[in-house]
C-alpha cells in the first residue's frame, strides 16, 4: 500500500458512516474504541428512555452508563436476532426498572383497566398560562412537564414511539410487551396529553429532553475510564 507523501495529511475515515452491524463486528475484532461511535449514536435515546421510567436526570446518566459498560462486556452475546440499538435500550430498560423496585415506586404496568377511558378525565394537566407560551424554551419545559406527569407505562411508550420515533414493533421490544399493548398505552398517553397541550406548547414532541453534546461527551468518557479503554483521537 502507497504512503502518503511527506508533508501530507493523512485522511481519516468518517466512522459514523458505519452501519451498527459492521460497528459491533469491528468492537468484537478488538477495535474496542470503537464502541465510541454506539454511545453517540444511542446517547439520546438511551437517556430518554432511562429518565421516562426514573424521572431522575442524573440516575437516568447513571444508567446509560451501566448499559454502555454492559453492552460492551456482553457485547459477544449479542444475537442480531433484533437491531443493536433494540438490544442495548433493553438493558437500559432493564436496569432503569430494577432501581425503580429497589426503591419501591411505580413500575411499567398499566394503571387504568382496559376501556376506563372515563377515569383519564382525573388526570388531565392544568391548562398552560398564554405566558408560559411566549418563549420556545418555556412551552418545551413545559410539554416537558406533562410528559412527565403521565404514569410510567404511558410515558415510556410515549417517549419511545413519540420522542425518539421508535416503530410499535420496536418498542414493543424494548419494553417486552406486545404491540396491541403499545397501541393502547400510546393512545393514552395522547389523550391524557391532549393534543391541544401539544399544540399551545408549540414545540414538536422529539425536542423534549434533549440530551446535550457537553453531557455526551462525558458519559462517553466516563464508560470508558469504567472500561479501561483508550478514546478514539479526535479530529479538528
Amino acid at each position: 500500500m502507497a504512503r502518503p507523501a511527506a508533508g501530507a495529511v493523512e485522511e481519516r475515515p468518517d466512522w459514523t458512516v458505519l452501519s451498527d452491524e459492521e460497528v459491533v463486528r469491528r468492537v468484537r475484532a478488538g477495535e474496542a474504541p470503537l464502541f465510541e461511535v454506539l454511545m453517540r449514536r444511542y446517547n439520546q435515546r438511551l437517556y430518554r428512555v432511562a429518565r421516562a421510567i426514573l424521572r431522575d436526570d442524573a440516575e437516568a446518566e447513571d444508567v446509560m452508563q451501566h448499559a454502555y459498560v454492559e453492552g460492551y462486556l456482553h457485547i459477544g452475546q449479542f444475537a442480531g436476532r433484533a437491531a443493536f440499538s433494540t438490544w442495548l435500550t433493553k438493558i437500559a430498560v432493564y436496569e432503569a426498572l430494577a432501581r425503580v423496585r429497589r426503591r419501591g415506586k411505580e413500575l411499567l404496568s398499566d394503571p387504568l383497566p382496559e376501556g376506563d377511558e372515563d377515569a383519564m378525565s382525573t388526570l388531565k394537566s392544568p391548562r398552560p398560562d398564554p405566558e408560559q407560551q411566549a418563549l420556545q424554551g418555556e412551552a418545551r419545559a413545559l410539554l416537558e412537564a406533562a410528559i412527565d406527569a403521565l404514569p410510567a407505562a404511558y410515558r415510556s411508550v410515549f417517549v419511545l414511539r413519540e420522542v425518539e420515533g421508535l416503530s410499535t414493533a420496536e418498542t414493543a421490544e424494548c419494553l417486552d410487551v406486545s404491540g396491541e399493548v403499545v397501541k393502547t398505552r400510546l393512545h393514552r398517553a395522547r389523550a391524557l396529553l391532549r393534543e391541544e397541550l401539544l399544540a399551545r406548547a408549540g414545540v414538536a414532541a422529539s425536542t423534549a429532553f434533549s440530551f446535550h453534546l457537553s453531557r455526551c461527551d462525558r458519559v462517553v468518557a466516563a464508560v470508558f475510564a469504567r472500561l479501561g479503554v483508550a478514546e478514539r483521537p479526535k479530529t479538528h
